[in-house]
């Protein structure tokens, strides 16, 4: 829909009338990756954007951590209306760089999830090296930007083996080497910078496994070490309690109902997923649905998701599909 039509709408009372509707459905904002006001990455937030968001949060909701959210949730009681919490996934260092200072300036609360092998050095996230793979000189068609969904779409299924051959054969066909560090723009926090936002009050860190693989992809056993010992190492690692656990991926396909309850038996307070959605006081606090806010750039995108005129668009167009 285009900002015109956005315009349009909001012009005529919708996201007005939209915000009343859902104004005790919490949301949950995601992102990953940050870049500098100077700079253009599809897959990243420019800082400017990212203070445009900020503001319209401070002007028009109640910015609350997870943990609180999902404390008031589970407590049974009425949700606060026009509550918003904050999370990124992964663990790269342009959080660090970029949204932990605005954060401060904000005074606003946010949950980090990490990848603790990515963290400690042991290797990066294999998303990043396939993003990599497609932004070098004469790559194969079909690692090209337009066709990454569907190659996205086919590692998820993989067992991990099989996907690291994969980039590695596609690698060697390209003439290149993935490098064993992460350039810059994959770059991973270090514990000391993860330790200096946990202790400055407004980021709690949470797991987002020790590897990153896809839940449905491994098995029981092998998510349930996922699960445990990812919370051991960022625990040790930042030296506090880790509440919060972020799916990989995160989407309807990507883990199992005994992994959902394995998060709970191993301590977590909490999940997120990637389906778009507001919370409810029905919503299971273990499949919190969340909003992604990556290329949310003007007002009108920004007001068309937090105001609830996409989560009601989407309602009413799966209806209609269904009819």
């Amino acid at each position: 829909m285009s900002n015109f039509a956005l315009r349009a709408l909001r012009g005529l009372g919708v996201f007005s009338l939209t915000r009343v509707l859902s104004a005790s459905m919490p949301r949950i904002l995601m992102y990953h990756d940050f870049c500098g006001p100077n700079e253009a990455d599809d897959d990243a937030i420019n800082v400017e954007d990212l203070r445009r968001q900020f503001a319209y949060l401070r002007r028009n909701f109640r910015v609350v951590s997870l943990r609180q959210l999902a404390d008031e949730l589970r407590s049974g009681a009425s949700l606060q209306k026009h509550t918003v919490a904050l999370t990124i996934d992964d663990g790269r260092r342009n959080c660090y760089e970029f949204l932990f200072p605005l954060l401060k300036e904000f005074e606003l609360p946010a949950t980090f999830f990490v990848v603790s092998a990515f963290i400690q050095g042991e290797d990066w996230i294999w998303t990043d090296k396939v993003l990599w793979l497609s932004r070098q000189a004469n790559g194969p068609e079909a690692i090209m930007p337009d066709s990454l969904p569907a190659v996205f779409g086919a590692l998820n299924r993989m067992r991990p083996e099989n996907r690291k051959a994969w980039i590695e054969n596609t690698a060697q066909s390209m003439g290149v080497s993935v490098p064993k560090t992460p350039p810059p723009r994959f770059a991973p926090c270090s514990w000391e910078e993860l330790r200096e936002m946990a202790d400055s009050g407004l980021i709690e860190i949470g797991s987002h496994t020790v590897t990153h693989p896809i839940l449905s992809s491994i098995s029981d056993e092998e998510s349930w070490a996922e699960l445990i010992n990812s919370r051991a190492q960022i625990s040790a690692g930042i030296g506090r309690p880790v509440n919060c656990f972020c799916f990989p991926n995160g989407k309807a396909n990507d883990y199992r109902s005994s992994q959902v309850k394995q998060i709970q038996e191993a301590g977590y307070l909490c999940a997120v997923i990637a389906e778009f959605g507001l919370v409810q006081a029905s919503t299971d606090p273990y499949l919190l649905p969340r909003i992604g806010m990556t290329r949310k750039r003007t007002q009108e995108q920004i007001s068309k998701y937090l105001e609830g005129f996409a989560y009601y668009q989407e309602r009413f167009q799966s209806g209609r599909g269904e009819a």
